[in-house]
């Protein structure tokens, strides 16, 4: 896959692992458009990066998501790669039933709904474009969930799934379709999900998720695992109880 002289659409590209595969992309020689629900966030990110085009959208909701596309289409007909990178993770303790559910932000919406939705409406465009592609950021705790964060592990598994079948679905075609798979990382996502203690570690900067993502797309490789979250995926794959246990020993 070619790093330079594509037109790529970030969503939540304004803070975190988008705003810095934002920068990324940018400082390789590629044109960048990035959404996210916060108009204040976008701005702060334009004051920034200048050279990046904004659009205020809210990925969970079905208007947006159509907005989103309608005017992706008509302002930048060159776009040949979209990033799902909007997420949501929240702490979510089900011995109180729905009141954790209910409080918050819709996980499944932003962190699933959205990547599939999109998806499936940037795919026939891409399908007529020579190089196209799909990356969608999953988690290292897609593969060995915390069970205090049991709808954002359950969704990034679900965004797991989905891009393996995606990617069969289009073999052959234009469209690749790759899977950021990143560790801890130091961004606001996570900060307010666990305690104090748990959070001393921020985790990795999001630069160094950016940096791995631009090489790996270089190189083809379709499952970029991303620092510890390589570790999590081998115990995933060869010992997921004992990899489980040692996640939620804390």
């Amino acid at each position: 896959m070619k790093i330079k002289g594509n037109t790529v659409l970030i969503t939540g590209g304004a803070t975190g692992i988008g705003f810095s595969l934002a920068e990324a992309m940018v400082n390789a020689g590629n044109k960048v458009i990035i959404c996210g629900r916060r108009e204040d966030k976008l701005k702060e990110a334009v004051n920034k990066l200048p050279q990046i085009r904004i659009k205020v959208c809210d990925v969970s909701q079905k208007r947006d998501r159509e907005a989103l596309f309608v005017w992706t289409k008509e302002n930048f007909p060159d776009l040949n790669i979209l990033i799902n990178n909007a997420g949501i993770q929240r702490m979510i303790n089900l011995r109180k039933g729905t009141a954790d559910l209910f409080k918050g932000e819709n996980e499944i919406k932003t962190d699933l709904v959205a990547p599939i939705y999109l998806s499936a409406y940037f795919i026939p465009w891409f399908l007529k474009k020579k190089e196209t592609a799909i990356i969608n950021v999953s988690s290292g705790l897609g593969f060995v969930p915390i069970a205090a964060m049991p709808v954002y592990c359950a969704a990034k598994a679900a965004v797991h799934s989905f891009t393996v079948s995606l990617r069969y679905q289009l073999k052959d075609t234009s469209v690749k379709v790759f899977e950021i798979v990143p560790p801890a990382v130091d961004t606001e996502l996570g900060k307010g999900s666990t305690s104090d203690e748990a959070q001393e570690y921020r985790g990795i900067p999001p630069s160094e998720v950016a940096s791995a993502t631009l090489k790996a797309l270089a190189k083809n490789e379709y499952e970029i695992l991303v620092g510890e979250a390589k570790d999590l995926v081998k115990g995933a794959r060869t010992n997921p109880e004992q990899a489980f246990l040692n996640m939620n020993q804390w």
